[in-house]
Order: C-alpha cells, then sequence, then structure tokens
C-alpha cells in the first residue's frame, strides 16, 4: 500500500523486508561532505535543507556511510532530521575508512567493522541501524575472495541488536552466496548503470530471491554519463539525459532502488522527476544499446 503522504513521484516502493518498505528512488547522502567526498561542505545549511526537500519529496531512503567526511556526512543527516519520522530508512555501510590523504583504504577487521558501527549509531542518532552493508570490493569493481569473517561480525552485531537487516556492497555473485550461507540479506549495492551494465544477470537473479539492487554511480560517478543515443533520446522527451538515465534504471527491473546524490535542492528535484517518466520500447531499445 502507498502512502497517500508520498507525491507520485516516488510513489513506487520495494518491500525489503516485512518491516521495511522504502521508495524506489532513494537519496545518496555522499555529496554532502566537502570536495572529494572529505571534510566540511562549504554551505552546510545547503546540505541540511537537500536532506530536508527529500524528506518532503516523500523520499523514504537515504543512503550513507560515516566513512563520507568522515563521521560529518551523517552528522548532517541528524542535524537535518532528528528525530527521525518513522517511515525513514536510513541504510549505511561499513567496511572502509579516510586517511589522511583522502583514500579509502579498506577497515575490515573484527573490531574496525564494530567501531564503525558503532560510529554510526553514534553520529546518526539511533539505537539501533535500519540496514548495514558490507563494503568488501575495490573503488567500483568486486575483489575475489571470501568475505565470510567480516560477514559474520555483521551478523553478530545483527544478533546483538545493533543492525536491523544486512546487506553487501561490491561484490560478486559467489560473495553473496557465501554471505547467505550466514545470514539473510536484503540488498546488494554494486557499480552499474546504463552504459556499465557487468551485472545484468546479477540483477535478474536478485530480483528472482525478492532482494533490491541498488546501483551506487548511477550517473556515471565522478565522470558523467556521455552519450549521443541517450542525448538523442533525452532532446526527443524534452529532459536531461541524467533524467534519462535514472528512469532507464527505474523500468531495468522492479528490484533496483536509485541513491542519486546532490548537494542542489533543484538537481534533487531534477532526479526525482526521473520516477514519473515513462519510456517507451523504441527508448529502451535505443537507449540499451550504449553499453555495446
Amino acid at each position: 500500500m502507498v502512502s497517500h503522504n508520498v507525491p507520485a513521484t516516488v510513489a513506487g516502493t520495494f518491500t525489503m523486508a516485512r518491516d521495511l518498505t522504502i521508495t524506489r528512488m532513494g537519496y545518496g547522502a555522499m555529496q554532502l561532505a566537502g570536495p572529494h567526498v572529505f571534510g566540511p561542505p562549504a554551505d552546510r545549511d545547503a546540505a541540511v535543507a537537500v536532506l530536508r526537500e527529500a524528506v518532503r519529496l516523500g523520499i523514504t531512503h537515504i543512503d550513507t556511510a560515516d566513512f563520507y567526511g568522515p563521521h560529518i556526512t551523517n552528522q548532517i543527516i541528524k542535524e537535518a532530521l532528528h528525530p527521525y519520522p518513522d517511515e525513514l530508512h536510513i541504510v549505511t555501510k561499513i567496511g572502509a575508512l579516510r586517511d589522511s590523504k583522502g583514500n579509502w583504504p579498506q577497515a575490515l577487521a573484527p573490531e574496525q567493522l564494530r567501531q564503525a558501527v558503532y560510529d554510526n549509531l553514534r553520529n546518526l542518532g539511533l539505537d539501533v541501524l535500519d540496514v548495514v552493508n558490507l563494503r568488501v570490493g575495490g573503488f567500483d569493481s568486486p575483489t575475489p575472495g571470501s568475505i565470510a569473517e567480516p560477514f559474520t561480525v555483521l551478523a553478530q552485531l545483527q544478533q546483538e541488536g545493533l543492525i536491523k537487516h544486512l546487506g553487501l556492497s561490491t561484490v560478486n555473485a559467489e560473495q553473496i552466496a557465501e554471505a547467505q550461507s550466514i545470514a539473510p540479506i536484503v540488498c546488494v549495492q554494486n557499480f552499474y548503470n546504463l552504459a556499465h551494465r557487468d551485472d545484468d544477470g546479477l540483477v535478474d537473479s536478485l530480483a528472482a530471491q525478492g532482494i533490491a539492487y541498488v546501483p551506487y554511480f548511477p550517473l556515471g560517478g565522478f565522470s558523467p554519463l556521455q552519450s549521443d543515443r541517450l542525448e538523442a533520446v533525452a532532446t526527443r522527451l524534452g529532459v536531461t539525459p541524467m533524467t534519462v538515465a535514472l528512469a532507464w534504471l527505474l523500468q531495468r527491473s522492479p528490484n533496483i532502488l536509485l541513491i542519486p546524490g546532490t548537494s542542489s535542492v533543484a538537481h534533487l528535484r531534477d532526479n526525482v522527476s526521473a520516477a514519473a517518466l515513462t519510456l517507451s520500447e523504441d527508448d529502451l531499445a535505443e537507449l540499451n544499446g550504449v553499453a555495446s
């Protein structure tokens, strides 16, 4: 059932678990920190305004990580939205740190994972986290190998009541199966967009299991999507190429949830408008050629 308080633009929802239904159009908070996701933003009031506008628009899914900033993004979320509306769900991830040079070293040791959960709880002002994704791969692709040890730590933290649901980030199919042998997962967050479609088969297999697939860098990341086909479809429809790219993801599979990020209220509204855009079969056929 869709709440009448949710605008039609984000009214599509996905049920991750019995107690967790969220809008398919979410908001990714990474860009609320300073340049290169490091340090404070130039305009903290603007960052607060974006978060409040996201909730006003009906978004009930915010994606974050305490290593954004580090700590700063979660602190801004707390400032903007705490106490959180009952329908709002915050998804975070652990498994990395930020060093003094702004790098993203892995942090998968048991004590590091436990501390990361405590840091998220403190900086978000929560007693329990809705969803925690274990980030185990590289910047934009999985790193093969067992993830049993770190995922077992997350499962233990879940049993202790600090986490409601578990997910994975930057993983392959074998790692997903290994994690599922330890504890259920509700989502997978990997690099995927109109031009980068290595996970096509994984999207479909997760959909068959009722597991959400959450593409990061849905608009290409730090190198925005560039395609003559994308531009042509956008021009024909009278919208921006990025709106088309987001709409394509929403139509690609019903288990895809979007978390485009921005530090601009105007850009946020543009992103949300993608939820109201329906692409024709001809549009989709043209766009599906972008990756080939």
